[in-house]
């Protein structure tokens, strides 16, 4: 988490910059600017406030749509003049509607994987009660090989029979076992990925 004493905000008069992230997708959100109090109440109510230049006040962002920006987490740039806030939106970001303020944004959804690679990481450590990602790691490793070896064989018979919504479905299945037999080995999906990038070198 940001320490408030490290940020620069003498450059620009007592503001710094925030860019916000999409923490599920890595999309460019917004930009805003802080002053220290603005970001000491985005720490506290995890949710971000920016000060805003044209009403010379603080602004929850969201405190009339209700399209608030929940922090996953913050960090500054290598001067700590600049703020960058991965936030996950409870709607709209763009006062005009729009899911961005930025009218060109990619819709690649990849960058999931790595979210719910993260999310079934949590479940490991926190074992939440109701979940069924916390029934696999409980039930052990022999379990979790298993329903990876089901879900392959089932991925392959929807192929076979030329299912594209089974194929979507059965892949689905076999992508989110996987991700909780690297958690359940204690691999990186970022391991997994640099070695493709090794192999395509």
């Amino acid at each position: 988490m940001i320490e408030i004493k490290k940020i620069n905000f003498e450059k620009l008069n007592g503001l710094v910059p925030a860019i916000i992230i999409d923490a599920i997708n890595n999309n460019v959100l917004m930009l805003g600017f802080m002053n220290e109090e603005a970001l000491e109440q985005t720490i506290e109510k995890q949710k971000v406030v920016f000060f805003s230049r044209t009403k010379n006040r603080l602004w929850l962002k969201g405190e009339t749509s209700k399209n608030y920006l929940n922090v996953i987490s913050m960090e500054s740039d290598c001067d700590n003049d600049t703020l960058l806030i991965y936030a996950k939106p409870d709607g709209p970001t763009c006062h005009t509607g729009s899911y961005s303020c930025f009218s060109e944004v990619s819709n690649d959804n990849i960058y999931f994987l790595q979210h719910l690679s993260n999310l079934v990481k949590e479940r490991k450590i926190k074992m939440p009660e109701g979940s069924y990602t916390t029934s696999l790691f409980q039930r052990g490793s022999d379990r979790i090989i298993q329903k990876v070896g089901e879900e392959a064989v089932e991925t392959v018979i929807a192929a076979k029979n030329k299912n594209k919504e089974e194929i979507i479905n059965e892949t689905s299945d076999l992508l989110f076992h996987l991700l909780v037999l690297l958690a359940d080995q204690g691999i990186e999906l970022t391991e997994v990925i640099s070695n493709l990038e090794s192999r395509h070198k």
